[in-house]
């Protein structure tokens, strides 16, 4: 394990032991949860930006590419509270290379928090007191690709490849900044990209990832892509300034 990796490590363990020596000593739980919002990400620094892995289908012979960046640009940053977001930009793209036709399937890119190991088990947010996900977002690139963008959900359970999703609706269309609210109720569960025909309660308990997709193949649409993000939060309905995302039609949500 590299020194930055055994450092981060036991930073993790430390705040855990220490996050739950806080909550036994205040009695967390006594007075009722908490309804405070909780911030699950920021990507406002380069260390923000390294608790997340990247990933799209050049992985395995499509042809598109992911980037995932510390950006400063005034510009992209003007309205978003501070001057450094995160920027996870590329190009979406449907095809493969020759050899792989009609063999796989293109079209998309994403990212996602990485685990947090520590002595004591994996880090995980429980987000069983709050009622919505909460995004920051600043939406940019081809106006064809905004309704191809979807949030990510991993839990502690026991099927690894199972993901709670849900379509990001964005409301703004001038590359501004808006907030992105999307009731937990209404993630649905997938696995390996399929709907799950029998639909479970979420383990909010338990988040173990978060991340973005772009899923144009879906859409059959190709383009540049650039999304800004500043925060991952959740919240409850007094902290919601506009109307929640839900997903009109959830077998079309993936």
């Amino acid at each position: 394990m590299a020194l930055s990796n055994w450092a981060a490590y036991l930073n993790r363990s430390t705040k855990l032991l220490r996050d739950s020596s806080i909550k036994i000593l205040r009695m967390e739980g006594a007075d009722g949860p908490s309804r405070a919002p909780l911030t699950l990400f920021r990507l406002n620094s380069k260390q923000d930006i390294e608790r997340f892995a990247t990933g799209c289908d050049a992985d395995i012979g499509g042809t598109s590419t992911v980037h995932l960046e510390l950006d400063e640009s005034t510009g992209r940053n003007k309205g978003s509270g501070t001057t450094a977001t995160g920027r996870f930009w590329g190009e979406m793209r449907l095809d493969v290379r020759p050899e792989l036709q009609g063999r796989i399937r293109g079209g998309y890119t994403g990212f996602r928090s990485k685990p947090r190991p520590t002595l004591f088990g994996e880090m995980v947010d429980d987000v069983s007191n709050h009622q919505f996900l909460a995004l920051r977002l600043r939406l940019g690139g081809d106006p064809r690709l905004r309704n191809s963008y979807f949030v990510n959900l991993q839990t502690d359970g026991p099927i690894t490849t199972d993901l709670w999703q849900h379509r990001l609706y964005f409301q703004r269309n001038d590359g501004d900044w808006e907030d992105v609210f999307i009731p937990f109720e209404n993630f649905i569960l997938t696995n390996t990209g399929e709907l799950v025909q029998h639909q479970i309660t979420m383990m909010r308990e338990r988040i173990r990832t978060v991340g973005i997709s772009l899923l144009g193949g879906n859409s059959g649409v190709p383009g540049s892509y650039d999304l800004g993000i500043d925060s991952i939060r959740a919240v409850n309905e007094e902290d919601v300034s506009r109307p929640p995302s839900i997903e009109k039609d959830p077998s079309r949500g993936i």
